[in-house]
């Protein structure tokens, strides 16, 4: 009797280690994913484009930045960062580092950087460099296997 209870002490906690090591495969992927989302959107801003972003959003995405609200991301596009990039020379970022934690079909990041954003030069041939500590926080929802953007929110402030 003390062996077959051994025994079915230890299939079960076999069991349940096989259990957990496969769900930490699982959120590392689906870490790894949403991660890359992040990326793709990041390098779209540096090269200075849109263009293949708009499938990383959901459609009634909400975008918030330094306390406006900005409605969803395709308005957010239309009215306000794309507009921008067009006067942009570079924007690039550095010190950047990116938190995220997966929870079912839900992924919540933190990323935080600093960004450089040099200005084309005006009519006199003058530009402008601008240079900010930024953070933003985004909501990440897992629709038919994959990872969209439903909310962000972006904060800045002057480097020190």
């Amino acid at each position: 009797m003390k062996t077959l209870k051994l025994i079915a002490l230890l299939i079960l906690c076999f069991t349940t280690v096989n259990v957990t090591n496969g769900q930490n495969v699982k959120n590392q992927t689906d870490k790894e994913a949403v991660i890359s989302v992040m990326k793709l959107y990041k390098d779209a801003l540096q090269s200075l484009t849109t263009e293949g972003t708009f499938e990383l959003f959901t459609k009634d995405s909400e975008v918030f930045e330094s306390g406006g609200v900005e409605g969803t991301y395709s308005h957010y596009i239309e009215h306000h960062l794309g507009p921008e990039l067009g006067h942009f020379k570079s924007f690039t970022f550095s010190d950047y580092k990116i938190d995220v934690q997966v929870d079912t079909s839900y992924a919540f990041t933190t990323e935080t950087y600093i960004y450089t954003i040099v200005l084309n030069p005006d009519d006199k041939g003058n530009s402008r460099t601008i240079k900010k500590k930024g953070v933003a926080t985004s909501i990440l929802k897992k629709i038919s296997g994959e990872w969209k953007i439903i909310k962000t929110h972006s904060s800045s402030r002057n480097k020190k």
